[in-house]
């Protein structure tokens, strides 16, 4: 299961009344780990220099779970949605760990286009990341 959800949030997804600040917090209770990553990758983003496009992680994920946990956040396009919202950014998002936060007036431009090209998908493989 993806998301820990509350008995009060499910009955308000049944009546529609989901807010997205409700979901994004039970996306941070459920998903600790990934929310973490991605808050940092988009904290350096904002906090480093202003005219960078993006900034990444490149770090795997401590184990099996945490590696879980943040392919769940952005696999799903609920999920994902809601945390470029949330954070006002573009995800993207390459093996089992590589997380980019994007400028979201840099989408569609180069550096964006080639981190998630074919291309850029096959540069960042290695032997280390064939089971992630």
């Amino acid at each position: 299961m993806s998301l820990d959800v509350s008995a009060e949030l499910l009955d308000k997804a049944e009546r529609g009344e989901v807010s997205d600040a409700e979901f994004v917090d039970c996306v941070r209770t459920s998903l600790p780990f990934a929310w973490s990553m991605i808050s940092r990758v988009v904290g350096d983003l904002r906090d480093g220099d202003p005219t960078a496009e993006f900034a990444d992680n490149v770090t795997p994920p401590p184990d099996e779970a945490a590696r879980g946990q943040l392919l769940r956040a952005l696999a799903s396009d609920a999920i994902r949605g809601g945390l470029e919202r949330h954070f006002g950014v573009k995800l993207a998002f390459q093996n089992c760990h590589r997380v980019a936060a994007f400028r979201i007036n840099s989408v569609d431009g180069d550096r964006y286009r080639k981190f998630i090209s074919p291309v850029g998908q096959l540069r960042n493989q290695s032997p280390e990341l064939r089971d992630c």
